[in-house]
């Protein structure tokens, strides 16, 4: 495993141990180096983060970068009380019992005279892009999940299984918010799993073969 640790202070998330039932994954909507988002997060007063995030392509490609240990916790879900309120669910803190893992990438992309961009404007290479056969929430087009970065997110989920028994097992309604994400149910999930105006992580189909062969 590609993993390096990087420095970041205990402010910035929450020391207690809570038992770990369910992990979520995310994309940055960001650039490519792991080590440089952990260094926007430590400038946000507001303790969001993960405790890994996975770099992509213009940087070290699958390399898995730590700021805090999987037994401990920050924000990272940003769910509203109404959410629960909307499915008749009582409110639990799922930051505390899920893991994250932020995954580099720019997320959807935009098509224009025959060129991708993302929303920031930035251009985004063809060889970079993943075209979907069926649009998500209004987006066929994405930045593509390196082949090395969903190693390394498989890496992470055989080995959170191994530790806090997570179980794997791939369920369709991840992409979509699911009542058995907001129950606190085990297993893998997406933050599309818990809110809606998310777009991460999006259906990539080799990510989803991925999770399947877990």
């Amino acid at each position: 495993m590609n993993l390096i640790q990087t420095d970041f202070p205990h402010s910035q998330y929450i020391k207690e141990e809570h038992p770990k039932k369910q992990i979520y994954l995310h994309h940055t909507a960001g650039r490519s180096n792991g080590v440089n988002t952990f260094r926007w997060w430590a400038s946000n007063p507001e303790r969001v983060a993960t405790c890994v995030c996975i770099s992509g392509p213009g940087s070290v490609d699958g390399q898995i970068v730590q700021g805090f240990s999987s037994k401990y916790w920050a924000y990272h879900l940003g769910i509203r009380q109404s959410v629960f309120t909307a499915h008749s669910l009582p409110v639990i803190n799922l930051d505390r019992i899920s893991i994250g893992i932020e995954i580099c990438n720019w997320g959807q992309l935009s098509l224009s005279n025959g060129k991708f961009y993302n929303y920031v404007g930035g251009e985004v290479p063809a060889d970079q892009v993943t075209e979907l056969a069926t649009a998500y929430k209004g987006y066929k087009y994405f930045h593509k999940y390196s082949d090395a970065q969903i190693e390394s997110t498989r890496q992470l989920l055989v080995l959170w299984n191994q530790r806090y028994a997570i179980p794997l097992s791939y369920n369709e309604d991840i992409w979509q918010v699911t009542t058995r994400a907001l129950k606190g149910e085990p297993g893998v999930f997406t933050h599309n799993s818990v809110r809606r105006d998310k777009v991460d992580i999006y259906p990539c189909p080799r990510m989803i073969q991925m999770l399947k062969s877990l």
